[in-house]
């Protein structure tokens, strides 16, 4: 099932999201900002691309919320049917020093794929996952990562825009409390679309370093101990296959991968 029930547990944190983007696109309309001098004059493009930019970045942000993020539902076995994995396949899987002992998860008791851990809020094992972000109410793992970072990218291009705009609204006054007066409002929608641009900036900056790493938040918090990274140097990723290819695989590649016979490689070719 790609989307989860939309009136979950996440309901009000979604709704509250809704409701603020909105509200603070209303707040830079209603001011005396660029957009609404725009909109005065008949020049239309600016204010209606961003009021489409705000629509995209709520879409994106149902579609990361409501997505499945790689839940494991099926044993390791079903899992390797559906990935196209065969017996014969697995031989092919070169010996290697590494050991590595397969682990069953001890709430869902599904064998877990590498790279998967059990999320306590959601109630079951993700695919590479990363972290469960309260923000969305999900998990962000294998299947909606990358559109976790392009919903990132695109809110913190309408925050930019949103604190230029709000910026461009302010009035001057002969006291600082006629100022505060006339601004006050405005004034407080910009200090939450900086905090909130700031927050979103620092998110997407250490998303894409860990992507260009292939490495998860997870992985990279929690190395010392996890079964698979525990036993490597400190600066070795068994995952890693250079910055370009791993940004290419992550936004450009599709389908599962298969993180065990990319773990056993030892050097050849990632399959």
């Amino acid at each position: 099932m790609m989307f989860k029930n939309v009136f979950g547990s996440g309901f009000i944190v979604r709704t509250a999201h809704v409701i603020l983007t909105w509200v603070i696109t209303l707040i830079l309309f209603l001011h005396d900002t660029d957009l609404r001098k725009q909109e005065e004059r008949g020049e239309l493009i600016q204010p209606v691309l961003f009021v489409l930019l705000v629509l995209v970045s709520v879409l994106l942000y149902f579609a990361v919320s409501l997505m499945d993020p790689g839940f494991v539902l099926s044993d390791g076995s079903d899992l390797q049917f559906t990935l196209g994995i065969t017996e014969e396949t697995q031989d092919m899987i070169p010996p290697t020093t590494k050991s590595l002992r397969q682990r069953r998860c001890g709430h869902c008791l599904l064998q877990q794929p590498m790279r998967s851990k059990h999320c306590q809020t959601c109630q079951h094992c993700v695919r590479r996952y990363d972290h469960h972000c309260p923000w969305i109410e999900n998990c962000v793992g294998e299947r909606n990562h990358r559109w976790f970072v392009l919903y990132l990218a695109v809110q913190l291009l309408v925050l930019l825009w949103g604190l230029h705009m709000a910026w461009s609204g302010f009035t001057t006054a002969p006291t600082w409390q006629l100022w505060l007066r006339g601004n006050g409002v405005l004034l407080g929608t910009a200090a939450v679309v900086a905090v909130l641009s700031l927050t979103v900036l620092l998110l997407l900056g250490s998303h894409l370093y860990l992507v260009s790493l292939n490495t998860t938040t997870w992985e990279f918090m929690s190395r010392h101990r996890i079964s698979y990274l525990k036993h490597c140097g400190a600066d070795e990723n068994p995952f890693d296959r250079g910055a370009l290819r791993n940004l290419w695989g992550f936004f450009c590649g599709w389908g599962a991968i298969v993180w065990e016979q990319v773990y056993f490689r030892e050097g050849n070719d990632p399959i």
